[in-house]
């Protein structure tokens, strides 16, 4: 399992165990962590399940591309380690990853 901290808009933080392979979203939304919305239900297709990826994660989680790029327009205050957690797959190299939620989804 890898261990992922979501911190809450208000500083509140939530460690949980994520099985690898599936997508931090997925993660969330099993654990009905409140913040994720996941409407599209990790299709890619919405912006409700947008994140911060904490400064020393972005460069092993990476900068998003194509169509997630593209969904993140629609997104609330958007910032350049935005990410949409539907897009970032749990893999072992992302043990201890910190995502902050945003205030609001969009």
């Amino acid at each position: 399992m890898t261990r992922i901290v979501f911190v809450s808009a208000d500083g509140q933080s939530t460690t949980l165990d994520a099985p690898d392979g599936l997508s931090v979203m997925e993660c969330a939304r099993r654990a009905n962590l409140p913040g994720i919305v996941a409407e599209c239900g990790g299709a890619c297709a919405c912006a409700t399940c947008h994140v911060y990826i904490d400064t020393p994660w972005r460069a092993v989680v990476g900068e998003a591309t194509g169509m997630e790029r593209d969904m993140l327009e629609f997104a609330e205050d958007v910032r350049e380690n935005s990410r949409l957690s539907c897009q970032v797959k749990v893999v072992p190299e992302l043990d201890g990853l910190t995502v902050h939620l945003p205030e609001a989804q969009g």
